[in-house]
């Protein structure tokens, strides 16, 4: 039991490593929802004009617009560092082998043409001239 507790936390706080950099903007719209009041007095750069309307809205979107620039440029940098990936191969090497070498023995038996001829050795032979007709 505790050892699937422990695996159940280990994985949600590696969901959470992974998805907090998503969050983040929404940290900073909490964190103005929860302090309208102190930044619209205190850091809202039209608090000497009410008639705005402005609340703290002004200070709100210039934090977002820095944290966006700010990932922007730590990916900017994360991609240009990132080692590229050789995708293909160009074979450099090449070996080229002699054909094989092939030793041929000699047969183990004796062979004896005259005995392999035929019996009807005198029959078939090439007409002695030729006549033109």
């Amino acid at each position: 039991m505790l050892r699937f507790a422990m695996r159940s936390l280990v994985s949600y706080l590696l969901l959470l490593a992974i998805l907090l950099p998503t969050l983040s903007p929404w940290g900073t719209v909490a964190y103005y929802h929860a302090n309208k009041d102190y930044i619209a007095r205190v850091l809202c750069e039209n608090r000497a004009k009410p008639q705005l309307h402005c609340d703290g809205q002004c200070y709100l979107a210039k934090k977002l617009k820095a944290q966006q620039d700010r990932q922007d440029k730590e990916t900017t940098e994360r991609v240009q560092q990132t080692a590229s990936i050789q995708l293909f191969w160009q074979d450099t090497h090449r070996f080229v082998f002699a054909p094989p070498v092939v030793v041929r023995q000699q047969p183990l038996f004796a062979y004896q043409p005259s005995l392999y001829a035929t019996p009807v050795r005198g029959l078939l032979k090439p007409p002695c001239c030729s006549s033109a007709v």
